[in-house]
């Protein structure tokens, strides 16, 4: 522990962070780079291997380098080039510019949530194959009871468990309250690189549906995605099996690859299926819980911002707390006020991406228009990082 560390006070100490993706494994990192005690749970049994690639853009990329981790971050970077639109007989009409899909730097989502864990795990309790089950929160604290394990008392607790948080229902009411859907449903999954593609990718379209394939980690696997448009589906989240029949209704007598990929789907080991959908709530605290990334603020995947705001977000919320000397309320209250723009322009970004998501097969005119207005040619970033300086020290 360095000079600055060894100078905060131990007010509001230790901090619960529910979810082990992207912003509560940062958020542990920072928290623990100004003196916190974090602990992370995470119901999944394992580091999660599974999905699509996710891209940086602006003040994400400073966040990764104070981190020391951009350049391990680079090494991993998918190097995606043009993808090929493709009709139903597989012949290819237009080319798609990375510009439109691709951040300033694109990863899996694997490699980033296994990167940031190994950057956490000396200095971090991880606590995996477990979840929040309830929460009470009195003047000193927060006692939580978890799904296994023994109860524990935390000062502070951190909701970073993605759309549908547990502990922004336990917290704040049900997320019928808070969830806007935008009218899409995808599936994400792994399989062989069969197609021998090489650093690029192949879509296809019909009304209302997309399908496409990536490759991955050098060329050695692929992911493939099923998107449909749709108002919101009933459904068990917890059973991928009914996921599967629902893509599979959906896509029945597609052409090109689609059979194939559908009986891929079945196999696959990693597995992911959810709406397009955004939070929207009024406060991102109540008391000494705060969420964090998708679960307080989501931007759904079609802003191409989610990781960057976790990113952002995680790295304010902990200099906040380190500025105001661990004083929650004042803390809660700035990451709220730096992070509102932010999230309002890129919630707009998603909405926006939503509605021209299916539009009709585009000429390669419109997609080169598409490419020179890529969010990472005109984008504004309201937020500026401060450089944190925990109050002890100051």
């Amino acid at each position: 522990m360095n000079e600055t560390q060894s100078q905060t006070k131990t007010r509001n100490q230790t901090v619960l962070i529910s979810g082990g993706s992207v912003a509560g494994p940062t958020l542990a990192y920072w928290l623990h780079h100004h003196g916190f005690t974090p602990t992370v749970v995470e119901r999944a049994p394992r580091l999660r291997d599974g999905g699509y690639a996710v891209d940086f853009r602006g003040e994400a990329l400073d966040v990764l380098d104070r981190m020391g981790l951009l350049e391990g971050i680079r090494a991993l970077d998918t190097e995606m080039g043009d993808a090929a639109l493709v009709d139903a007989e597989g012949r290819q009409y237009a080319t798609l510019p990375a510009a439109v899909f691709a951040g300033d730097l694109e990863v899996l989502k694997g490699d980033l949530t296994r990167m940031l864990y190994e950057a956490t795990r000396e200095d971090v309790e991880y606590v995996f194959g477990d979840s929040i089950a309830s929460l009470e929160q009195d003047e000193d604290g927060v006692l939580v009871s978890f799904e296994h394990g023994a109860p524990r008392r935390f000062d502070l607790v951190v909701g970073a468990d993605g759309l549908h948080s547990r502990t922004r229902a336990l917290a704040f009411g049900p997320e019928d309250e808070f969830i806007r859907h935008l009218g899409i449903y995808t599936a994400i999954f792994n399989l062989d690189n069969y197609l021998g593609l090489k650093n690029t990718g192949h879509l296809y379209a019909a009304p209302g549906k997309a399908a496409n394939v990536f490759t991955a980690r050098d060329n050695t696997e692929a992911r493939a995605a099923f998107h449909f448009a749709a108002d919101h589906l009933e459904y068990d989240r917890r059973d991928p099996a009914s996921h599967r029949r629902i893509v599979a209704e959906r896509f029945a007598g597609e052409g090109w690859e689609v059979p194939r990929l559908l009986k891929e789907m079945d196999t696959a080991q990693e597995f992911f299926f959810d709406s397009n959908a955004q939070v929207e709530m009024d406060t991102y605290s109540a008391g000494r819980i705060v969420l964090l990334g998708d679960a307080g603020y989501c931007a759904g995947p079609t802003s191409g911002r989610g990781t960057s705001q976790a990113l952002i977000g995680a790295y304010v919320l902990a200099g906040e707390l380190a500025t105001r000397d661990g004083d929650h309320t004042a803390a809660f209250a700035a990451y709220e006020q730096q992070m509102r723009p932010y999230v309002a322009e890129h919630q707009a970004l998603g909405r926006e991406g939503a509605e021209r998501f299916f539009m009709p097969a585009p000429t390669q005119e419109i997609l080169d228009m598409l490419a020179a207005n890529a969010p990472g040619n005109t984008r504004t970033e309201p937020v500026r990082l401060p450089d944190y300086i925990p109050a002890a020290a100051a």
